[in-house]
């Protein structure tokens, strides 16, 4: 029997089973690596869920009554019931009193009593803001206290404003607040001058 009959043209040497793992291990890599850079596709009309500042007007439930939220920023861009995508500002919701309070959920009526408003800034822009409440329709005479909350979300939560505003006859426009935000971020000159947004 010759030398080395045992062995066949098979076998290989170590080195090339080391090379051969190697190329696997790095193409499994490259792999995860391309499925973690390739983000999901967006579906056509998804708004980010980002926010900076958040203004919220809420008035008694169940009320008749309508009142509008108007904010303008500093480029002059005015957000309210006709315009509720103005820049970085979108009205999420027109609440007109107990007008829209029924919903149809899988075949069901849900009445949701709650009024509110709530205007959205994406981005904040420096320089003035202005957010005015207006009685569009009144179910009474009476004067109707309206809450007006504002918010900065980022980098973390802040009261800027909270108060009430009493809002007297239909067509009533009040300044809520008006702040002032710096370059940074920052917010300061809060007050209530009155300035007219409503445009008749």
């Amino acid at each position: 029997m010759k030398r080395g009959a045992g062995r066949t043209h098979y076998d290989q040497d170590p080195f090339t089973d080391l090379l051969f793992n190697a190329l696997l291990g790095f193409t499994l890599l490259f792999m995860i690596a391309i499925t973690a850079i390739n983000p999901p596709a967006k579906k056509q009309g998804d708004i980010p869920a980002k926010a900076e500042l958040i203004v919220s007007t809420t008035w008694a439930d169940g009320l008749k009554d309508d009142v509008d939220t108007w904010v303008e920023a500093p480029d002059g861009e005015v957000v309210w019931y006709r315009n509720p995508d103005g820049g970085l500002m979108h009205l999420d919701r027109d609440d007109r009193g107990a007008e829209n309070d029924t919903l149809q959920v899988d075949g069901n009526q849900i009445v949701n009593p709650l009024n509110q408003e709530v205007v959205t800034v994406r981005g904040l822009l420096p320089g003035d803001y202005v957010v005015n409440l207006h009685r569009y329709h009144a179910d009474g005479t009476s004067v109707l206290p309206v809450q007006v909350n504002v918010v900065k979300v980022n980098p973390r939560l802040e009261v800027v404003f909270y108060g009430t505003v009493d809002l007297a006859a239909q067509g009533t426009e009040r300044t809520a607040v008006r702040f002032s935000v710096s370059r940074d971020g920052s917010v300061s000159g809060i007050n209530t001058l009155q300035k007219n947004l409503v445009q008749q």
